[in-house]
């Protein structure tokens, strides 16, 4: 058992239970305002998600549509809580690492706080490339219809479709970090992933293949050329460090 475990280990349980509470109020917290400002701010979020539908317009009759009589506020709902995940984001991470952190060894707390360094820009750029890709997703789907169909679109389907890309985008770029991680703490050797590239390559184009759901190989090119540099930095980077433990290995000897 390592010190700071220890240490962890020496706080009352109930002391631990009002430091969770604690933290999760400022959480919650924190989510309430993300989404009441997410609320506020939905409709100028949806008139941006509209944007291809409206381009789609200028050629062809397309619409957003409710299939109820509460779909409107649904959908400003989903939007809200949407918008309030993401954007309380930092204050809950922080919050749950702050907890999670004492009871953690240095080293594994220097892994946490790279991880979160590297993980957080990646997920939000990643987030920021799916908003700039859909609407060419959008009307490359909806260009399948002839100009003379009507393209009526689900309004809470439709919004579906979207923060579902954007997720995975972001999500997709977030993976290379967790194979850089598990190499630091030395469950995956630099060499299995330099043996296993094909398998990763075929990965990699198989989800852009199935997030960009079109018949479109620019698309999923656009999504899959910064998976597999970001996966090829991950790489280069777990054998520098391989060759690094190697090296002090031999010194040591």
């Amino acid at each position: 058992m390592t010190t700071a475990t220890v240490a962890r280990g020496t706080m009352p349980v109930a002391g631990h239970l009002r430091e969770a509470s604690r933290r999760g109020i400022r959480a919650a917290v924190a989510l309430l305002v993300g989404v009441v400002v997410g609320f506020w701010l939905s409709d100028q979020i949806l008139e941006v998600l509209r944007g291809p539908v409206e381009q789609i317009a200028q050629s062809q009759d397309a619409s957003l549509n409710y299939d109820t009589v509460t779909g409107a506020f649904d959908l400003k709902l989903k939007i809200a809580l949407f918008a309030g995940v993401i954007g309380s984001s930092p204050v809950w991470l922080a919050e749950l690492f702050a907890f999670v952190t004492p009871g953690l060894t240095h080293r594994e707390r220097r892994y946490t706080v790279g991880f979160l360094a590297a993980a957080i820009p990646l997920f939000a750029g990643g987030c920021a490339f799916g908003f700039l890709l859909f609407p060419h997703m959008v009307e490359m789907l909806a260009g399948f219809s002839s100009t003379e169909d009507s393209t009526i679109l689900n309004a809470g389907y439709y919004v579906d479709f979207v923060m579902k890309m954007v997720l995975a985008i972001g999500v997709a770029f977030v993976l290379p970090v967790f194979v850089v991680v598990l190499n630091l703490l030395g469950l995956l050797s630099s060499q299995t992933l330099r043996r296993s590239w094909r398998a990763i390559v075929v990965v990699i184009v198989l989800f852009s293949a199935l997030v960009t759901p079109a018949a479109d190989v620019l698309s999923m090119f656009l999504v899959a050329a910064p998976m597999a540099a970001l996966f090829a930095a991950a790489v280069l980077i777990t054998h520098v460090h391989d060759r690094r433990k190697a090296r002090r290995v031999r010194t040591e000897l």
